[in-house]
This record gives C-alpha cells, structure tokens and sequence, in this order.
C-alpha cells in the first residue's frame, strides 16, 4: 500500500515533450521544484509579470540535457524552440495538479 508523506519532497520529475521543427518532437526530463497550495497561488498570480524564460528558471531546477540548467541555457532553449517554456510549465502545473487530484 501506498503511503503519503505529508512533507512531499522538495523535488519531483517529470518528461516535457519538446517540440522540434521538422523533426519529431522529445521529451526531455525535468527536476520541479515542489510547491504548497499558497506557494502555488502566489505563482500563479504572479504569471503575468514575469518572462516565460523566467518561469521556467521559477518552476524547475534541472533537466536531462547535457547542457546545464542555468539561466543562460533557458533562455537558449527558449529562443531555439520557442514552444518548450510553455510546455515547461504546464507540464509542471499538470502535474502538480495531478499529485493534487491523487491524493
């Protein structure tokens, strides 16, 4: 049986699907960063004002790319496959939810 940690780890993964023009898309793995239910309101609301690259560096801290998780290569990313912050982030949101809904 399954057992439910009321302090989840600070830290959870999850594949992105990353989409490449003219070729297939990849799904790339992704360390998030775990939020509260206020922690996540507060994302949330503040959305709006930030950058989607600085989303990205607000939602995750890691992947599986050979390059590293900084802010450099995010905005890399960002510039290269215009699609991946968002698929970054509602990735993250979907599972965050997902968690949510499970437990």
């Amino acid at each position: 049986m399954a057992r439910l940690n009321l302090k989840p780890n600070p830290t959870f993964k999850a594949k992105v699907e990353i989409m490449q023009p003219g070729a297939d898309s990849v799904e790339v793995e992704f360390v998030f960063k775990h939020r509260t239910r206020d922690e996540m309101d507060d994302f949330v609301k503040s959305l709006a004002d930030m950058s989607l690259e600085d989303q990205v560096l607000a939602v995750a801290c890691g992947w599986e790319l050979v390059d590293p998780f900084n802010e450099e290569n995010v905005k890399l990313l960002a510039q290269s496959y215009i699609t991946a912050p968002a698929a970054i982030r509602d990735t993250y949101v979907r599972e965050l939810i997902k968690a949510r809904q499970k437990n």
